[in-house]
């Protein structure tokens, strides 16, 4: 999966924006929740190769990470709860876009809002 073809994937996430928010950083993007503005997936480049850092439950990220070579604790984040995943590695794009969906759905703070008071967020 390449970078642009990523940030069209999140882009075409329902109340998901995507924008480069870091003043002399044209590499790094954010695809954020259009309404908390909370990140659910950074892209930028590390070790010379386009990642994303996603979001993720601690024994799937464990799991992820002993499955694909291209799955390591996050970068610059906390690596209990965050994978960076290597765009152009052996991760297949259908699973990126899943793990982007998990990211997408862990970092919904609405949602949390919501179970917490016992009503269905849906």
């Amino acid at each position: 999966m390449t970078k642009e073809q990523f940030i069209a994937f999140c882009k075409n996430i329902g109340g998901a924006e995507v924008d480069q928010p870091f003043d002399k950083d044209f590499e790094t993007t954010i695809a954020r929740h259009s309404d908390t503005k909370k990140w659910f997936a950074a892209i930028l480049e590390y070790q010379g190769k386009t990642v994303v850092n996603l979001k993720c439950e601690p024994m799937e990220s464990d799991f992820l990470r002993s499955v694909f070579k291209g799955v390591i604790p996050g970068y610059h984040m906390n690596k209990v709860h965050w994978n960076t995943v290597f765009l152009d590695s052996d991760v297949p794009d259908g699973e990126i876009e899943r793990m982007t969906l998990v990211s997408f759905e862990l970092t919904d703070k609405r949602k949390k809002i919501l179970k917490k008071n016992g009503k269905n967020p849906l």
